[in-house]
């Protein structure tokens, strides 16, 4: 197995609701180990740059605001096959699609509110993790 890394965003919904140490609890449990974490509140310039690759998408502008509406927790995660692990720990993005025990399952109050965001590729996690962190801040 290969040791990668990959980024999460425990958004908004989730902040507001306090979970952060339940989901953590949860990427911990799967064996993914947090190697760079911080809040943040990006402006809607910020999350809008972020999530530019959906800038053609309906649901872009809805993606932005919601993301830029209140403290988000931006972490870098570690691990045999992380980026795969991840996303199976966060289960599909329809919370009524997500398999028990997953954090959408459990915490995502809709698809477009779904409690958090993980990085879907090798590519993809290098480039989101440089958006959010500098090398001196990944601790592994």
């Amino acid at each position: 197995m290969a040791t990668e890394r990959t980024l999460s965003i425990i958004k908004p919904d989730a902040t507001r609701r306090n979970l952060t140490g339940k989901i953590n609890a949860k990427f911990e449990d799967a064996g993914l180990r947090i190697v760079a974490q911080k809040r943040i509140h990006l402006t809607k310039a910020q999350a809008g740059e972020f999530y530019k690759v959906h800038a053609e998408r309906p649901f872009y502008q809805e993606l932005v605001d919601f993301m830029a509406s209140e403290p988000v927790v931006v972490q870098v995660l570690e691990g045999d096959n992380a980026i795969a692990k991840n996303r199976e720990v966060m289960g599909a993005t329809n919370p009524a699609d997500a398999e028990s025990g997953t954090i959408r399952a459990e915490f995502a109050e809709s698809v477009g509110e779904n409690s958090v965001h993980g990085s879907d590729a090798p590519e993809t996690a290098k480039e989101e993790i440089a958006y959010f962190f500098s090398g001196l801040e990944l601790v592994g």
